[in-house]
This record gives C-alpha cells, sequence and structure tokens, in this order.
C-alpha cells in the first residue's frame, strides 16, 4: 500500500502542490493538512511545505509555531514518524524547538531565488537514505531568512552526531559551516533550506530532488 505524506498548509503557504507532485511521482500518496486541524491518524509522514506561513511577520515560522497543527506534529514526532520542514517548514521547526538554531536574514539582506550545489553529508535518515554520501545534489533556493546560525555548542553537537545532512557548495547566504539542512538528535526531524520538490523534472534542469521523496515514500 503506498504511504501517505501529511502536507502541512499554513495562511502562506505555496509550495504544497509542489510537494504533493513530488511524493506522487515517486508513488506515493498525500494529504493536505490545515493548520488548524490537529489529527495526523491516517498519515505515514509529515513535510511542512515552504512559503510565507502567516506572511512572515514578527519572524518567519513565529507565528505559525502557535498553531494548533504543531502540537500534533510534536506529538507525531515522538512517536519517531518522519517530520521534513522544507525552507519556510525549516524555520517553523526551528521556532517550535523541534530542531536547534535559527534561520536569521540572509548575508547582505538579499532575497535569493536560483539554483545551488548541495554536498550530501548525511545519509542517515529518512530524508536523504536514497542519496550518495558525498555526492553532489543541484537543488533551488528561494528565500530571504536562509542565513542558518546557531552557538558553538549546538555546532559542535551537530558536527560530532553526523546531524549536517547537506552544506552549499558555494553558500549563498551565509549560513555557519555552509548549513544547508539538519536534523533532530533522534534521526526522524529534518529541516533543510533548499527545495528538493522543485528539482523534481528536466523542465527545471534537475532531478535530484526526486531520491529525497523517494528515502520518504520507501
Amino acid at each position: 500500500m503506498p504511504k501517505t505524506v501529511g502536507i502541512v498548509v499554513f495562511p502562506g503557504t505555496n509550495c504544497e502542490f509542489d510537494v504533493a507532485e513530488a511524493v506522487e511521482k515517486v508513488g506515493g500518496k498525500y494529504k493536505f493538512i490545515f493548520h488548524s486541524q490537529t489529527d495526523l491518524t491516517d498519515v505515514d509522514s509529515i513535510v511542512i511545505a515552504g512559503g510565507f506561513a502567516h506572511g512572515d511577520y514578527l519572524r518567519p515560522g513565529a507565528i505559525a509555531r502557535f498553531s494548533p497543527i504543531m502540537e500534533a506534529v510534536e506529538e507525531f514526532a515522538q512517536s519517531q514518524k518522519t517530520v521534513v520542514g522544507i525552507c519556510n517548514g525549516f524555520q517553523v521547526l526551528t521556532e517550535a524547538g523541534l530542531l536547534p538554531g535559527a534561520l536569521q536574514k540572509n548575508a547582505g539582506l538579499t532575497f535569493l531565488c536560483q539554483s545551488a550545489v548541495l554536498n550530501v553529508t548525511s545519509t542517515n535518515t529518512p530524508f536523504t537514505s536514497k542519496l550518495k554520501l558525498n555526492s553532489k545534489v543541484k537543488l533551488y533556493i528561494n528565500h530571504f531568512s536562509g542565513n542558518y546560525t546557531c552557538n558553538d555548542q549546538t555546532l559542535n553537537e551537530l558536527k560530532k552526531n553526523d546531524r549536517i545532512i547537506l552544506t552549499y557548495e558555494n553558500n549563498p547566504n551565509g549560513s555557519t559551516e555552509n548549513i544547508a539542512g539538519i536534523c533532530n538528535e533522534n534521526r526522524n526531524i529534518i529541516g533543510l533550506m533548499p527545495h528538493p520538490e522543485r528539482a523534481i523534472s528536466d523542465f527545471l534542469d534537475s532531478r535530484d530532488g526526486l531520491n529525497f521523496f523517494n528515502s520518504l515514500i520507501q
């Protein structure tokens, strides 16, 4: 039976249909879950899609973290099921305290919308298991606050425990240690700024995103 991915939608989310297409391309099913809902019993994993939740007022993800769905997402993750936050979803996960660190404004205070080459630095997560360790993938970024930052203790823990999953080949936004994606200690909560769901066809000159969703489904 195909696995079902729950795609969380906040007011301002704009990448939910891209994620849905990616899930279907690898043989999965999807279900949109509005931020006011709390029932996650019929989904196998969760993706918090990109966009501008609640208009990114205050800080990106700062309002979304208080939505009813986030308490359900935390309980879902505590049962060792997979939660993935992409771009704005990554910001929401850090604001909710489900991932360490924070996403601040890009170096140069410039909105970035471009391709990016990423180094795969860990395949030991449910979202990167089908990737090849130390390989390079071409994805796309679309953010103003993608500059990942954390204190030295957190950085040391991330590095020591293989929790940095993606790094930028050429850092576009000033992120600490070129970090583009991380996971939690239990490896089932994953956050990344690049959009794998936008690299699933030759139309955009990259299909490298498909293996992320293959990992999630299989």
